[in-house]
């Protein structure tokens, strides 16, 4: 067994975050907020570059939360702090929101403002203070849970009435992608917001991301003897460089050749990478043949390995998840190419070690991996994967074993 020492990523108990998020609100806007509210990151099972696809995910609220304590203003200024961003206060008028107009982790914030006004709703101005254990660019949608804590709350302090059934959290769903795509500029699907404002503790999300249907499966690995280990690999992680985009015209331009508005419509795998090798076939749209072949076959068997996953999980048979999300990184690795170091070095010193399988999650290039482990083995995967990042002279990795908590409130 290794000597190495593990970072352990703690999340907040609710009633210290809360606290956290009031006192620092207090502390810079001299007045008690009108509450806190606060939103999950989110650890994602299996369906990986699949959302913006039209595809299927199985994503789970972390109990790692982001916190929002806000008042309402009687005009159209915002006023916004983060414990994470050095304390300094920004101010915004709300009617200066557009895309292009604001960067930085304030889009994130004042992009829901601006969505839910987008969509009807009429808001006002308000302060927000912000405080997260969420671990931030690890690709445990730090941005999502954001969103989710200022959604939450400006849809109770502006009487929205969205908040109070799964139909109407569809609708903030909707605002915080707007949000993220239209203001933030990052070009991501809608798993993200869902997980964070439609699961329920206990339960992994089963997200049908072309009708948005979902479905409750029970998740809880402890009853199984099993864990699932977070591993943040600390590299860096954004979703605005450009990457993640690029990935996402491709399969765009892939879907328009072969006739169908998302990659979720192929049902014949071999006759769609056959049309899309045809002599001229992608010459309008840019795209190389070979890397775009690559990125549908991806897309394609990563949507069916949710399905089948589902169904592992239905039947009780839960430790052969493993072997599905090891199959999930190689694919990822290779025919997505998201991966990176990193994240290749956390998945195979996991399974080395003993784990029954893991992959990446997240956007790629950076980010976290995750690896189903038993119980009582999950410390020791933990500290050969240290291990290994050590003798690889990485920066050493943070730890969390995930379970599945509840949505933002």
């Amino acid at each position: 067994m290794t000597s190495i020492d593990v970072d352990w990523l703690d999340a907040w108990d609710v009633e210290d975050g809360s606290a956290q998020a009031r006192a620092l609100f207090t502390e810079v806007f001299d007045a008690e907020p009108d509450g806190v509210w606060s939103a999950p990151g989110r650890g994602n099972l299996i369906g990986e570059h699949t959302d913006y696809n039209g595809g299927l995910v199985l994503p789970f609220a972390l109990p790692h939360r982001t916190y929002a304590a806000i008042t309402r203003r009687a005009d159209r200024t915002v006023r916004l702090v983060s414990a994470q961003e050095a304390g300094t206060v920004v101010t915004v008028d709300l009617d200066t929101v557009a895309p292009g107009a604001v960067t930085g982790w304030v889009a994130y914030v004042v992009g829901v403002a601006w969505a839910l006004e987008q969509a009807g709703a009429t808001l006002g101005g308000f302060d927000v203070a912000i405080t997260s254990c969420v671990p931030y660019g690890a690709g445990l949608s730090s941005s999502a849970a954001l969103e989710g804590s200022v959604a939450i709350g400006l849809d109770a302090l502006f009487g929205l009435g969205h908040g109070a059934d799964d139909a109407g959290r569809q609708h903030l769903v909707a605002a915080c992608i707007r949000a993220e795509n239209e203001i933030a500029g990052a070009p991501t699907g809608g798993m993200d917001q869902a997980a964070a404002l439609r699961s329920q503790e206990g339960h992994a999300l089963l997200l049908d991301c072309r009708s948005l249907e979902v479905r409750q499966i029970p998740f809880d690995l402890a009853s199984d003897g099993l864990a699932l280990l977070v591993v943040d690999t600390r590299a860096p992680h954004a979703l605005v460089d450009g990457q993640y985009a690029a990935r996402r015209d491709t399969c765009e331009a892939a879907a328009a050749v072969l006739g169908v508005e998302t990659l979720r419509e192929v049902t014949d795998l071999d006759a769609a990478l056959a049309t899309l090798a045809a002599p001229g076939a992608l010459d309008a749209s840019g795209q190389d043949p070979e890397v775009t072949a690559r990125r549908v076959k991806h897309v394609v068997t990563e949507i069916a390995r949710v399905g089948e996953v589902v169904s592992l999980l239905d039947s009780g048979r839960t430790s052969e998840v493993g072997a599905v999300l090891s199959a999930a990184h190689a694919s990822l690795r290779d025919d997505y190419e998201v991966s990176c170091h990193e994240l290749d070095v956390a998945v195979d010193a996991a399974v080395q070690a003993g784990a029954l399988g893991g992959r990446m999650i997240g956007g790629g290039f950076g980010g976290s991996a995750i690896a189903l482990v038993r119980v009582e083995d999950a410390e020791q995967v933990a500290g050969e994967i240290a291990a290994a990042f050590e003798s690889e002279g990485l920066r050493a990795p943070g730890f969390l074993v995930a379970v599945a908590g509840g949505p933002a409130s």
